[in-house]
C-alpha cells in the first residue's frame, strides 16, 4: 500500500523548483505537512484544497516518514 501512495508523489523540474508535490500539481509536501503540524485535520485541508484526495495527504505523510529512514544523522554546527 505504501508503494502505491509513494506513486503519488512526483518530482518535476518544471514545477515548484523540483521539489516533491502531489501527482504533478502546485502542491508541495512540504505544504501539507507544514499544515498538519500546525493541526489542520485532514477534512479541513481537503476542504480548502478540493483537488486533493485523502489519499494525497496520506502519501505525503508516507514520504515523510520515508526520508527519515535512515542509518545516522549528524549534527551539523553553522
Amino acid at each position: 500500500m505504501e508503494n502505491a501512495l509513494l506513486q503519488r508523489i512526483t518530482l518535476n523540474p518544471d514545477i515548484c523548483h523540483g521539489k516533491p508535490t502531489i501527482r504533478n500539481r502546485r502542491y508541495p509536501v512540504e505544504l501539507i505537512l507544514d499544515l498538519l503540524s500546525a493541526g489542520m485535520t485532514h477534512e479541513e485541508i481537503l476542504a480548502d484544497y478540493p483537488a486533493l484526495e485523502e489519499d494525497d495527504i496520506r502519501a505525503c505523510l508516507a514520504f515523510a516518514s520515508r526520508l527519515t529512514r535512515v542509518k545516522s544523522i549528524h549534527q551539523v554546527v553553522v
